[in-house]
C-alpha cells in the first residue's frame, strides 16, 4: 500500500461521511460538529464549502444534489443553490439527539443512525427513508452508532455501536431493506480504540476507522482481521473507496478531544487522508427521491 497523503486540508472539528461520487469526480464530506459540507474535485486546487446551518451526520448521493442526515431530521440539499428541504423529522420526540453516521443502501434508501452527544447514553436510535419522505425505526437503545455499510451483493448489512467495540452483521432484504439475524461480526483487535465509519470493496472486505486507535482495518468476510493501515493522526472517523479508478482509501479525521501537545505532534488531524490501496470500491448507489418528496421540495422552495 501507498503511503499516506494529503487530499485536503482544513481543521475540521469532526471531519465525517466520505463520499465519493463517479459522476462528478469528486469526494464530499461534511464537518459534523461545524455543520459544514465540502466538496473537492479528484483535480481540484481548492474545497467548496458550503455551511449547513446545523449539525450534519452523514450525506448521500441523490439526483440534483444530496440527501442530508442532520440534528433536525433528513433534508435535501442542493448544492447549485444552497437551498434544503426538510424530507423528515423522525427524532422530533428527541430534542437532545441528532443524526450520525448515515449511507444509501443497494436499493436507494437512506440510513442514518442518531446520538446524544451531550452526556452519551442508550437513547440513539437507527432509522430508515425511502425515498417517498417516510421513515421507519428499525433499531433503539444505542449509544454511539456507526459503520453503516452492506456486502457487494446487499444480502449482508454491518452495523456498529462504537462504544462496543463490536461490529455486529445483520442478514439484510434487499428489496424490503428489513433486517434480521443480528450477530457478532469483529472486534477491533486489541482492544484500540473504538469501530467508527465504515466501507465495503469489491471483494466484500470492510474496512472501518479505528477512532483513538490511529488506523484503518480491513475484515474479511468471515470477521477475521487480515490487514491494518497505520495513520499519523490518532482519530479517524471514516473512510471510503474512489479516485479515477476506485482504488484510493480517502480517511476523514477529527481534532476533537485532541489535547494541544496532540495536535502539534498530529498536524494531519482534521484534514482528508488518500492511501493507494490494493482494493476497488463500489460506485455508491443514489437515493432514489420519489414523486411525493420532489412535491414537497419543490413546494417548500417556492
Amino acid at each position: 500500500m501507498s503511503k499516506v497523503m494529503q487530499f485536503a486540508g482544513g481543521a475540521a472539528i469532526l471531519g465525517e461521511s466520505p463520499l465519493w461520487s463517479v459522476s462528478e469526480q469528486a469526494l464530499y464530506w461534511v464537518d459534523s460538529i461545524a455543520g459544514t459540507i465540502h466538496r473537492r474535485g479528484w483535480t481540484d486546487k481548492e474545497t467548496s464549502t458550503w455551511q449547513f446551518g446545523e449539525e450534519v451526520g452523514a450525506v448521500g448521493l441523490c439526483s440534483g444534489g444530496l440527501v442530508v442526515a442532520a440534528r433536525s431530521g433528513f433534508h435535501f440539499f442542493d448544492p447549485a443553490s444552497a437551498a434544503r428541504t426538510q424530507l423528515a423529522a423522525p427524532e422530533r420526540d428527541f430534542p437532545d439527539n441528532r443524526l450520525n453516521d448515515g449511507k444509501v443502501d443497494r436499493h436507494g434508501r437512506f440510513w442514518s443512525g442518531s446520538l446524544r452527544e451531550t452526556g452519551y447514553a442508550p437513547v440513539g436510535n437507527l432509522w430508515r427513508l425511502d425515498g417517498s419522505g417516510a421513515t421507519e425505526h428499525v433499531l433503539g437503545g444505542l449509544t454511539i452508532p456507526n459503520a453503516l455499510c452492506w456486502s457487494p451483493d446487499g444480502a449482508r448489512m454491518y452495523f456498529a455501536d462504537s462504544p462496543t467495540g463490536l461490529i455486529e452483521v445483520f442478514d439484510f432484504d434487499a428489496h424490503t431493506g428489513r433486517v434480521g439475524g443480528r450477530r457478532p461480526f469483529a472486534r477491533i483487535p486489541d482492544g484500540r480504540g473504538f469501530p467508527d465509519g465504515a466501507t465495503v470493496d469489491s471483494q466484500g472486505r470492510v474496512w472501518c476507522a479505528n477512532i483513538d486507535g490511529g488506523r484503518i482495518l480491513r475484515f474479511l468476510p468471515d470477521g477475521s482481521c487480515d490487514a491494518q493501515i497505520s495513520l499519523p493522526v490518532t482519530r479517524p472517523t471514516s473512510c471510503t473507496l474512489g479516485g479515477p479508478d476506485l482504488d484510493v482509501l480517502f480517511v476523514t479525521t477529527a481534532r476533537r478531544r485532541l489535547s494541544e501537545e496532540q495536535l502539534r505532534t498530529q498536524e494531519l488531524s482534521g484534514s482528508v487522508l488518500a492511501i493507494k490501496v490494493d482494493a476497488k470500491g463500489i460506485a455508491e448507489p443514489l437515493f432514489r427521491l420519489q414523486a411525493a418528496a420532489e412535491t414537497k421540495q419543490n413546494g417548500d422552495q417556492q
